[in-house]
């Protein structure tokens, strides 16, 4: 009976966050976010290549930054949207320092605003602070994001570089080869829970604890892995559907579409906090803890 009990708790959970979901327009705020986020990307890139070539003098850096963006995609996905990605840092823009700087940061951090977006919605809270002070709370994040991943990847190209130079003097290291690897990899899965977390614990209006969150972020990451491998597997076995339908624009349409349903699972993890909290609290309450300031 006890197991009855919470296999029909967790349908009700699922079935409120996903009837709010509905209600709430989650589906068009899932493309809002994916298209928010296609046209962020590149403008959030350029200006990583920037504080690159400012800070350490090379470009280098900057492709380890697409690579470590890049790590959790599908490579049906990844691999073409890489290659455009390429073409644009490998570009020699001398304004970049000037007033280009400014408009991509702009516009990387209205990818930040999508999310708030979503997530206020999932939530259920009506957003009470100034927007000037929210964009520059999401400018805040592009920069701390931008400098954050610049430095995880100088510490993966020097990863290796150190660790060779410590093997010639200790060969005993050479047996950890193996889980450094590993462990360089696993910076992109770091990234990915930290980057969760800031956005449930800050972004939305109103204040959640810890274990209010946590349902949300380890379904998003169950999702988003169930569906990168079921996504890069239909694209595996159809690869010509896209070329098909939007012939030269498949790389970018697979992009968005892959982007969107991303973004749903997004939504939809906070959709199953909110919900989390309703079966608590009462339906009145709604996300009773997440008040808003």
């Amino acid at each position: 009976m006890k197991l009855f009990h919470i296999i029909r708790l967790c349908w009700r959970v699922t079935a409120d966050a996903y009837d709010h979901f509905s209600d709430a327009d989650g589906w068009a705020i899932a493309s809002h976010i994916a298209l928010s986020i296609l046209l962020a990307l590149f403008p959030f890139l350029i200006l990583v290549t920037s504080l690159a070539a400012s800070f350490f003098g090379s470009t280098e850096l900057a492709n380890e930054v697409v690579r470590l963006l890049l790590e959790t995609w599908p490579e049906e996905v990844a691999a073409p949207i890489a290659r455009e990605i390429h073409v644009v840092l490998t570009t020699t823009r001398g304004d970049l320092l000037t007033i280009s700087v400014g408009l991509a940061i702009f516009f990387a951090s209205s990818g930040i605003e999508s999310l708030r977006i979503g997530l206020n919605r999932a939530y259920g809270i009506a957003e009470q602070r100034y927007w000037f002070v929210l964009r520059l709370e999401s400018i805040g994040y592009v920069l701390i994001g931008a400098l954050a991943l610049l430095a995880m990847a100088f510490l993966i190209v020097l990863g290796p570089l150190l660790f060779a130079t410590a093997n010639k003097f200790a060969p005993a290291l050479g047996q950890f080869e193996w889980d450094i690897t590993v462990a360089r990899y696993s910076v992109a899965s770091v990234t990915l829970i930290i980057a969760l977390f800031i956005a449930h614990k800050w972004l939305p209006a109103g204040r959640r604890k810890l274990q209010e969150i946590a349902p949300g972020i380890v379904a998003t990451l169950f999702l988003w892995l169930a569906g990168g491998m079921l996504f890069g597997r239909y694209l595996a076995e159809f690869p010509s559907v896209y070329v098909s339908y939007y012939a030269g624009l498949a790389s970018v349409m697979i992009a968005l579409v892959f982007l969107y349903l991303t973004a749903s699972i997004f939504v939809l993890g906070g959709e199953l906090n909110a919900a989390i909290l309703r079966v608590r609290f009462g339906d009145a309450s709604r996300t009773q803890p997440a008040t808003a300031t």
